[in-house]
């Protein structure tokens, strides 16, 4: 059964070209990077994998990445959402290119789905078939490996997790227990990439299952 998609929101996007010495410190920046591109969406995980993305396809590292505490609905103001996403580069250039790629996979490519018509009750079950640098560090792997990401809310995630990695040959590299900052729990797997699809499908089911008939155990 396929699920109707929730696209993350776009709520703002800057460049600066030349950063400030003082909040290049702050930011822990490399050395040889003087120009940032920032964002703001209205889910996480999916600015996450955007930010990875961006890594792929343009001379660039994730500066900082935040999700904001209960989400984009109780944003601090109508352009915060609920992840803020900062990328670096040599030059203005290629934090644009970055940007370009993050803003591409917002809009297109990374969604959650919707449990029910209302789209009050979601997951997140994405594979992504090569990671870039900064999903690569977040779950220890090597760059260029598959990942299942996997996210739903608490029971529903902890539910679904156990199904994937019961339904293929994958490993939990990274666990993200309940509650998150926006008050989800999940993970990601890594394995090859039908392992992944394999392990996604399965916690899809699961979290659907859990969703239908959420008191019968």
């Amino acid at each position: 059964m396929k699920l109707p998609p929730i696209h993350a929101d776009l709520l703002a996007a800057r460049v600066i070209p030349n950063v400030d010495g003082a909040l290049a410190s702050q930011l822990d920046l490399n050395p040889n990077h003087r120009s940032l591109a920032m964002f703001t969406v209205t889910l996480d995980d999916v600015g996450v994998t955007a930010l990875d993305e961006a890594t792929k396809r343009a001379d660039v590292e994730v500066a900082y990445a935040r999700s904001f505490y209960a989400g984009a609905d109780h944003a601090s103001g109508p352009l915060s959402g609920e992840f803020i996403g900062i990328l670096s580069g040599p030059n203005p250039d290629e934090v644009k290119s970055g940007l370009d790629a993050a803003i591409q996979t917002v809009e297109y490519d990374a969604y959650f789905e919707a449990l029910n018509d209302e789209k009050t009750h979601c997951l997140f079950a994405h594979v992504v078939a090569r990671t870039g640098s900064f999903l690569s560090k977040e779950a220890g792997i090597e760059q260029g490996e598959p990942l299942a990401y996997l996210i739903a809310p608490p029971l529903e995630a902890m539910y679904g997790l156990d199904a994937a990695l019961k339904a293929a040959d994958v490993q939990l590299v990274t666990f993200y227990g309940p509650p998150t900052e926006t008050n989800f729990g999940g993970g990601l797997l890594t394995g090859t990439q039908s392992a992944c699809k394999a392990a996604a499908d399965a916690f899809r089911d699961s979290v659907m299952d859990t969703a239908q008939d959420p008191k019968r155990y």
